[in-house]
């Protein structure tokens, strides 16, 4: 009689099983490194609090965290440039985190003429992120906007006046390795205008109860880069770890409400992985109340 070895029906399920969470964990593994990141989802948010008619539909683009770096090329930031320009802005801000390690970084010459190309009838603004104030950046940051046609804001603040309102760019140096001040900043800003604040870390929100902010653009948190599900971040960073992504809104103890805006960045840093934190550029749109 001849006998045969039959492998028990366990082991063949359990070396499927194997076989699928393998190609699971690659399928995750190339979208996390090769698809999300270079993904651009735009997030629309209107802000109705405080906002007069003279005001209303005025466009706001918020970009931040972009790291350029070997992660993140030149082509990527012109067709970066392309979609802002498509949505048509007033004003275009940039919350920090330019060029991933200025110091390894060898393509400056090649950034001002792209960003230079963003087109904002109100003005293009920006303020210090942690990279630019480190890796050798702290002096250079400035020049390279400037040459793109940026304003940085250095605890200070610029009045526009749009029809018989007066709005209120006001910009912090970056909490981490900079010299923020926020006295300094908000120093004679006029008490009835509409005041943006633009400051790298979110958490900074909860120190403003004192002063005159509308709304808060801040960047930093990546939203987490990487989030895994029923987990949440896997890692955020100092002064990001309170308010990660999207729109938070305080009234309490405060003469007006606080409107802040958490953007989730563009680049990456640290890994080259993003996993449920696309990337993206925001449209800011503000709306009188009565007029909608």
């Amino acid at each position: 009689m001849k006998l045969t070895f039959r492998k028990p029906t366990f082991f063949k399920r359990l070396t499927l099983l194997i076989l699928v969470l393998l190609m699971s964990l690659g399928a995750i593994y190339y979208y996390a490194r090769y698809v999300e990141p270079n993904l651009l989802r735009l997030e629309e948010v209107s802000i109705s609090t405080s906002v007069t008619r003279d005001l209303d539909e005025l466009r706001i683009v918020q970009i931040s965290d972009i790291h350029l770096g070997k992660f993140y090329s030149l082509d990527k930031l012109s067709k970066l440039v392309a979609r802002i320009n498509g949505l048509k802005p007033d004003l275009v801000v940039f919350t920090g985190d330019l060029i991933d390690n200025f110091s390894q970084y060898d393509e400056t010459s090649g950034v001002a003429p792209i960003l230079k190309q963003i087109k904002a009838p109100l003005g293009k603004y920006a303020v210090y992120g942690n990279h630019d104030q480190g890796g050798g950046g702290k002096h250079k940051y400035p020049k390279l906007m400037s040459s793109s046609g940026f304003k940085v804001l250095i605890n200070e603040h610029k009045v526009l006046t749009i029809g018989s309102s007066q709005f209120v760019i006001a910009g912090l140096d970056d909490y981490l390795l900079g010299s923020p001040n926020l006295k300094k900043t908000f120093k004679n800003v006029p008490a009835d205008a509409f005041v943006l604040l633009l400051v790298h870390e979110p958490d900074i929100a909860d120190r403003l109860n004192s002063y005159p902010v509308d709304l808060q653009l801040s960047g930093h948190s990546h939203g987490g880069q990487v989030q895994m599900p029923g987990y949440g971040s896997v890692y955020t960073p100092p002064l990001a770890q309170k308010y990660r992504e999207g729109l938070y809104t305080f009234d309490s103890g405060r003469s007006k409400p606080l409107n802040l805006y958490v953007n989730r960045g563009i680049g990456t840093t640290r890994l080259p992985f993003r996993f449920d934190s696309v990337p993206e550029v925001t449209l800011l749109t503000l709306q009188h109340a009565a007029s909608h």
